[in-house]
């Protein structure tokens, strides 16, 4: 369910992995994301920034001091697939983890998304990404609030169609995506009474339409899947349901340029390695 219409919004967690190394001791805050040189890392430098800020002093971090963040991701950027969200939630971790502290991962999630806000990569402060990436399982949040109204536990197979060009969430016309708001409160309900896959599919028709996405993938899985959706703001696209199914609509979105691929939803959530 995207927020960007009314700001509820919903997520779930997949199998796929983004991991961070946050070094304190260096005279600034330097970030690095894997295989990416060049990319933006205004993101896991405030991430880092901002834990020091809220709990360096209390942990024995001499003020000014700066650190290294690194990341590596299994997860595509710009794909719609929530990379920015996995990102902030992994270096604040990995950044309390630096300063032996610890705070509750609902909190923890709340942090990234103010370095979110902060680094301008978020327009609705993504607490629905961000609590289900750190959480685990199936969120529904009030976005304007940094609220979690909801989290369930859910057991699907997920196909994945992610096609070559990027689209970064902050670029998102909000404009056109508060004219489906009434389509987007029909979500809600669906969601919140645990239709998920009649939300998923209603949200994914919606927000195509919205931000100019084709709907094709979608009416291909539709006689197949439990539910399927234009992710986040674009451009993947996911279907969910078992595997068997998936794997008649895995054959017709290799015919489309992009990548394919399959996992699972994951319950447990963030962790420290």
């Amino acid at each position: 369910m995207n927020a960007l219409a009314t700001g509820t919004g919903s997520a779930f967690a997949i199998d796929r992995y983004l991991t961070a190394t946050v070094e304190f001791g260096d005279s600034e805050f330097r970030g690095e994301i894997a295989d990416h040189p060049g990319a933006d890392t205004a993101l896991i430098e405030r991430c880092v920034e901002l834990v020091a800020e809220e709990v360096g002093t209390e942990y024995g971090l001499d003020p000014g001091t700066g650190a290294r963040v690194r990341t590596e991701s299994e997860v595509p950027m710009a794909a719609g697939l929530k990379s920015s969200s996995a990102a902030a939630n992994a270096t604040v971790l990995a950044a309390l983890a630096a300063l032996g502290a610890s705070v509750e991962r609902e909190e923890a999630a709340r942090l990234g998304v103010r370095a979110a806000r902060d680094a301008g990569v978020t327009v609705t402060g993504a607490f629905d990404d961000a609590s289900a990436s750190m959480l685990g399982g199936l969120t529904v949040t009030d976005n304007s609030r940094d609220a979690l109204l909801k989290r369930d536990t859910v057991d699907w197979d997920v196909l994945v169609w992610t096609p070559d060009e990027q689209a970064f969430s902050a670029d998102a016309d909000v404009g056109r995506c508060e004219r489906v708001a009434p389509m987007a409160d029909l979500v809600a309900t669906l969601a919140t009474d645990g239709r998920y896959g009649e939300a998923m599919t209603v949200n994914g028709l919606a927000f195509s339409a919205a931000l100019g996405f084709p709907t094709e993938p979608m009416v291909d899985a539709m006689p197949h899947a439990r539910g399927v959706s234009l992710s986040g703001t674009g451009p993947s696209v996911v279907a969910v349901g078992r595997r068997p199914k998936l794997e008649t609509v895995r054959e017709r979105w290799e015919s489309y340029d992009g990548t394919t691929w399959t996992t699972t939803t994951q319950n447990a959530g963030a962790e420290r390695l």
